[in-house]
């Protein structure tokens, strides 16, 4: 069953691969005429949407199955948890879709799914019994609804993408275009962390240290990528291996850390490479294939997504988590990194939809504030859930 779950999910990310061919060749083939003489966009995205539906399923397939190999919801570290956003980002996008029947989209939000999910491969993947303090229904009530509010949420972020992209003049050289070259980047940096870690685990890399943890007990890391950054009052004891250049302080979790230097540095030299090839930023290179688009219609599904994500990830990532703390913690709040930016994340989008509908922020601002939400959600996913040692460390 454990082999059968991963094969689900790889016929997963293949299904959206395929995906996301169909939509490129909707968005970019040439359109048809029906009898009446009226032009119509061809059927790719027709086929997208199917293989994005079969996609889902297929994914749901590799859920159920770990779930019944692990005997309980498979959402309980960076793997799993990462896993079902994609999955959950790839529902959204079916709701989305099926009510506006927006194929550029699907060409900006598969490609993204894939990546999540390309990205959660990279974590530990072996199925482990849950440690005590996730042994609760309430893992798969708090933690599904979350990552379903998040998933859908991320479709805000994709349509306020584009409609920067779309509407964004890249001639001119302004804080607009070097915070969209920036997103790019960013995305990027997930790219390399993929690469990076893949290169180094084939090269079968290793390197131990003894250090003092945050409680000054001894303890023994092992890093999977040269240590550019090591661990506090670090001793390493590998040798014919990169000494680091600085240490961490002793709340943070330098392996981790050093894997995030490691993928922004990759990522610095991807964006370069494209820039070099390209011979423009990334946005303006991707601009021509949506001049046909609708910046208003974009402007609306990216308000959707978040409307309806909102009240979900509100009901999973705060209330059910508060409820699960007060059940485990005896206390409903106690200011642990991850409840902080949960909150902040809650406080952003209640600000977001505020700002829209109580002030009239529409277009680029709400488009803008889109993107912003994403960045909260995944720095709260990558960094604090990696590097800040905290109640949720386990993750």
């Amino acid at each position: 069953m454990a082999a059968l779950s991963s094969n689900l999910l790889l016929v997963a990310f293949f299904l959206y691969l395929g995906a996301t061919i169909c939509f490129a060749v909707s968005v970019t083939g040439k359109k048809w005429r029906n009898k009446e003489g009226e032009m119509k966009g061809n059927r790719w995205g027709l086929f997208g949407f199917i293989f994005s539906i079969a996609a889902f399923l297929s994914a749901m397939g590799y859920f159920f199955t770990r779930w019944s190999v692990s005997g309980h919801a498979p959402v309980s570290n960076m793997f799993e948890y990462m896993t079902f956003l994609g999955i959950a980002m790839g529902f959204g996008f079916i709701i989305i879709h099926s009510i506006y029947r927006t194929n550029v989209l699907g060409l900006f939000t598969m490609p993204v799914v894939m990546l999540i999910i390309a990205y959660a491969s990279m974590f530990p993947s072996e199925v482990a019994p849950l440690i005590p303090a996730l042994q609760s229904y309430w893992l798969k009530i708090h933690v599904t609804t979350t990552a379903l509010g998040q998933g859908i949420l991320s479709i805000g972020f994709a349509a306020g993408l584009i409609y920067l992209i779309r509407t964004i003049d890249f001639t001119k050289s302004n804080k607009q275009t070097r915070a969209l070259e920036f997103i790019m980047y960013s995305l990027l940096s997930l790219v390399g962390f993929i690469i990076i870690v893949s290169t180094f685990s084939a090269l079968n890399y290793e390197a131990t240290f003894n250090y003092f943890n945050e409680n000054a007990v001894e303890a023994q890391v092992t890093y999977h990528l040269p240590a550019i950054i090591g661990p506090h009052e670090g001793v390493l004891l590998t040798e014919n291996v990169m000494a680091p250049f600085f240490q961490a302080p002793a709340i943070i979790r330098s392996d981790d850390l050093n894997t995030v230097v490691w993928s922004l540095l990759t990522g610095l030299l991807l964006y370069f490479l494209l820039r070099l090839v390209l011979r423009k930023r990334i946005g303006a290179a991707i601009q021509p294939i949506l001049k046909n688009v609708s910046p208003q219609s974009v402007d609306e599904v990216s308000y959707r997504a978040i409307a309806i994500g909102f009240p979900i990830f509100t009901l999973g990532g705060l209330i059910f988590a508060m409820i699960w703390a007060q059940i485990a913690w005896t206390r409903f709040w106690g200011w642990d990194p991850k409840e902080v930016w949960a909150l902040i994340t809650f406080l952003f989008y209640a600000a977001y939809l505020h700002l829209r509908l109580s002030k009239g922020w529409h277009s680029e601002k709400s488009a803008w504030l889109c993107v912003i939400g994403f960045a909260i959600i995944m720095f709260n996913l990558v960094f604090v859930n990696l590097v800040i040692a905290g109640l949720h460390s386990y993750a």
